[in-house]
């Protein structure tokens, strides 16, 4: 990927280097807690907003690497280049896009969804519209999810930055309200919905990003798709040893995670993106 002669984003907020302890006891436990979280994914914003750990005093964590200073700078690039793309996008449907800021943070971090540790991944909240990420979970992608290259990485920022465009237009609401009413195989199907697009809007954004900027090199494409299969429900439940059970679905399969983020780099069109029409229920 093309990304280090371009623009950096003023949205990003470093809280590198100060972490905040996650209190046992109470609930599930915050073990059990993270555990799940990573292995199935389900959104921290909910996690915490109930069963949360509560937050300990503040303790010093070890200061930025080199290669994590670099690892900044990559990330506020490709946050740059999805507010330059999502801007246009939103100038296109007479309405204004309003950016969102990138925290980054080690260890645990505070949100207006709640306190989350790391092992919960990158996370977006709509209450203060903040993206969270710890880089260690770039270096995971690589490592241990079998996913490499900074496309990859590029891709699950974009992931996340679609949620908030999903909160500028109405639609996360919407989900959240049909949620309450629903029984927990169908909140379930409703979050998993809510992913896919959220991996298609990524997919838009790289089509916008490589038609106007050609930020694309030989093999990112390969990358993203690699990344989203990784994260797919059934091969991080398939990973964590246990069966595969569709019905506790929050993100979707990898192949339906893959078909997403493929069918917004192509089309590049938000109203290819409806993941919640009927005759997609299959994918």
């Amino acid at each position: 990927m093309r990304w280090k002669t371009g623009r950096r984003s003023d949205n990003v907020e470093d809280r590198r280097g100060i972490g905040r302890p996650l209190a046992v006891g109470g609930g599930i436990g915050t073990a059990v807690l993270l555990l799940l979280a990573l292995f199935f994914g389900f959104d921290p914003g909910v996690v915490l907003q109930g069963d949360a750990p509560f937050p300990g005093p503040s303790v010093e964590t070890p200061s930025p690497t080199r290669g994590e200073d670099e690892a900044r700078d990559f990330v506020s690039v490709v946050l740059a280049d999805t507010e330059d793309t999502w801007r246009a996008l939103f100038r296109g449907m007479n309405r204004e896009y309003r950016d969102p800021t990138l925290v980054l943070f080690t260890g645990s971090v505070e949100s207006a969804c709640g306190v989350a540790g790391a092992a919960v991944g990158p996370f977006y909240c709509p209450g203060d519209h903040k993206l969270y990420l710890d880089l260690a979970f770039l270096r995971a992608l690589r490592e241990r999810f079998g996913a490499p290259g900074d496309f990859a990485q590029a891709y699950v920022i974009a992931h996340e930055v679609g949620h908030h465009v999903q909160t500028l237009l109405g639609i996360s609401a919407r989900v959240a309200a049909a949620r309450r009413g629903a029984s927990q195989a169908e909140a379930n199907a409703l979050s998993v919905r809510q992913e896919l697009q959220a991996d298609c809007f990524a997919g838009i954004w790289a089509h916008h990003a490589h038609a106007t900027r050609d930020v694309l090199e030989p093999g990112d494409v390969d990358e993203g798709l690699r990344a989203a299969a990784a994260l797919g429900d059934d091969r991080l439940q398939r990973q964590a040893g246990g069966r595969v059970v569709p019905d506790s679905f929050t993100h979707g399969t990898s192949a339906q995670r893959a078909h997403w983020f493929r069918r917004g780099l192509a089309a590049g069109t938000i109203r290819e993106c409806d993941t919640f029409a009927t005759a997609e229920r299959g994918r």
